[in-house]
């Protein structure tokens, strides 16, 4: 049986060279030339989040407005602050 001759993996220049090289080739042709790593990924989030209590009825008041406007109860509620915080400032 003939082995199977790989392309070399080439020097990328975008992310857009790299998912077209792996969409047409198999990682598992190139298993001996990867190697184990370890790594930490560490997320910043620009939303902060936050538990607030609301009034039973005014909590389902919101949610019907939100979905009334197409929108999340929690943007409805961001975009309301925004608006009342800029008054205020």
């Amino acid at each position: 049986m003939a082995k199977k001759v790989r392309e070399p993996i080439p020097e990328f220049k975008t992310l857009n060279e790299v998912a077209e090289f792996w969409d047409t080739h198999s990682t598992a042709d190139y298993d001996d030339l990867t190697h184990a790593v370890k790594f930490e990924i560490h997320l910043h989030s620009p939303i902060e989040s936050q538990t607030i209590a609301l009034l039973p009825e005014l909590s389902e008041t919101i949610k019907a407005i939100a979905r009334a406007q197409g929108v999340s109860a929690e943007t409805l509620i961001n975009v309301w602050l925004t608006e009342k915080v800029r008054e205020l400032v």
